[in-house]
């Protein structure tokens, strides 16, 4: 039996996020289904995490076993033949032969975030961008952003009875990008909790529209209770940008 690492990309808005559950239409679904099809195996696959309904991936991995061996010239075929039948919001772009015991998820080292608002409204950017009115202090915002990196327990921005063991995450990077009429927030951990990046955006955009001063962003972290931090902005504008690993995961 070989283990795979499949790298693709979705756009989350016809799913109920990644994970499989009943009555509901997941990316997993439609990947597990293809590659039983196209391999005849019974083929379960894990994802390096959950998003949410509607999020998008433009980077995910995920692992799976079969009895299947490729070398490169298959491997290819085999990407293009998965493409052809998948959906067309789904794309893989590549195949990894990787250790028996490696994990998409536990073997993650980070996860990158990027979460799109738009200054300006544009019909065109609808589907992948929030529509923020008004005016936002940007340099609160980054300040208040910086002040994320003194805490590791980020309870008050965690769905509500999740299933985690706990609520820690090391933030590796976190910052505002500027660019025309969008604005981005990045941000980059070790791990994340079920609706934190959409949390902690919604709340950055209480302080720059100055419903939030910088002291009442910090007690709501110190809080730990998800009634103190502000609304989730919707989930049509984050997107799940890069999965870093081990150098040596993907030389096997």
């Amino acid at each position: 039996m070989n283990r795979y690492f499949i790298k693709l990309a979705y756009n989350g808005r016809n799913y109920h996020g990644w994970q499989s559950q009943q009555n509901a239409h997941s990316v997993q679904d439609e990947l597990e289904k293809c590659l039983s099809f196209k391999l005849r195996e019974n083929i379960k696959i894990s994802g390096c995490g959950r998003t949410d309904t509607g999020v998008h991936a433009r980077e995910y991995f995920a692992h799976f076993d079969s009895i299947a061996h490729f070398d490169e010239k298959t491997k290819s075929d085999f990407i293009n033949r998965l493409n052809i039948f998948l959906p067309s919001d789904i794309v893989v772009y590549d195949l990894y032969h990787v250790k028996n015991e490696a994990n998409a998820r536990f073997d993650a080292l980070s996860r990158t975030y990027k979460y799109y608002i738009s200054r300006k409204k544009n019909p065109f950017k609808n589907d992948t961008s929030f529509y923020v009115y008004g005016n936002l202090d940007l340099d609160a915002m980054t300040k208040a952003t910086n002040l994320l990196f003194e805490y590791s327990d980020f309870t008050s921005f965690s769905k509500l009875h999740s299933q985690t063991n706990n609520n820690l995450c090391n933030i590796l990077e976190a910052k505002w990008i500027d660019s025309d009429s969008m604005l981005v927030f990045e941000i980059t951990a070790n791990r994340f909790l079920r609706n934190m990046v959409r949390a902690i955006t919604g709340t950055l955009l209480e302080v720059g529209q100055g419903k939030l001063s910088l002291d009442g962003f910090k007690n709501v972290i110190e809080a730990r209770n998800r009634e103190r931090a502000g609304f989730s902005v919707p989930a049509h504008a984050l997107f799940l940008e890069k999965v870093i690993y081990p150098d040596d995961l993907f030389h096997y």
